[in-house]
């Protein structure tokens, strides 16, 4: 069997970490890499109006520049009360360059006076995967919650100390990576992915 180099188009080191466990469990002839073994990749401009076509410009880009598959995610937090906001502007809600405490704080404020049974949310992500020729496929998964009145919890990045996910009473950032990487919006992206990335495989040993 034929292992094939798939490449994360991320440097986000908490993001790797998130995934890698899910490509593992997926057992698949593929040797992981990410832009961290890619210094001279520039990063790509995220100026898509959504997660899927942020997602695709990143894995072409990075699928081109490498010549390996490359796997790319976009993902954001909606609020209802913010009309859907921060949305495809989630990581850069707070400025360009903010931190995720910086986002989470103008978060807060903005929500400040919204009670709870308004303050609900989603994750949203869309995953792309793409070769050097073509885009193989680009998907991508929600998980629904609320918005909790302080941050809670040290696990976890971006806003999950902020979000609750429906049926829990702990939030991302205090939830097991177990239970996370089972029912968060990026895992249920990752699961349709890794579906399109097998069958990519297969045809390619064929």
């Amino acid at each position: 069997m034929t292992v094939t180099d798939l490449v994360l188009a991320t440097r986000n080191a908490a993001k790797v970490r998130e995934l890698t466990p899910m490509l593992k469990r997926a057992g698949l002839a593929i040797n992981l890499l990410s832009l961290q073994d890619f210094p001279g990749c520039e990063a790509v401009v995220e100026d898509g109006r959504s997660y899927s076509e942020n997602a695709v410009k990143k894995a072409v880009h990075v699928a081109r520049l490498t010549g390996r598959i490359a796997l790319a995610d976009d993902s954001g937090i909606e609020v209802d009360a913010l009309a859907g906001a921060p949305g495809i502007l989630s990581a850069r809600f707070a400025g360009e360059g903010a931190t995720d405490k910086e986002n989470n704080e103008k978060l807060l404020a903005l929500l400040r006076d919204v009670p709870e049974r308004r303050r609900q949310a989603r994750f949203v992500c869309a995953v792309a995967i793409a070769d050097p020729e073509k885009v193989i496929d680009v998907v991508e998964g929600t998980c629904a919650g609320t918005i909790v009145a302080r941050e809670r919890g040290g696990g976890g990045f971006g806003y999950d100390p902020l979000f609750q996910p429906l049926e829990y009473s702990r939030t991302f950032a205090e939830l097991s990576p177990e239970i996370k990487d089972r029912i968060s919006h990026r895992a249920r992206a990752m699961e349709k992915a890794l579906m399109a990335l097998e069958k990519y495989l297969i045809r390619k040993e064929l």
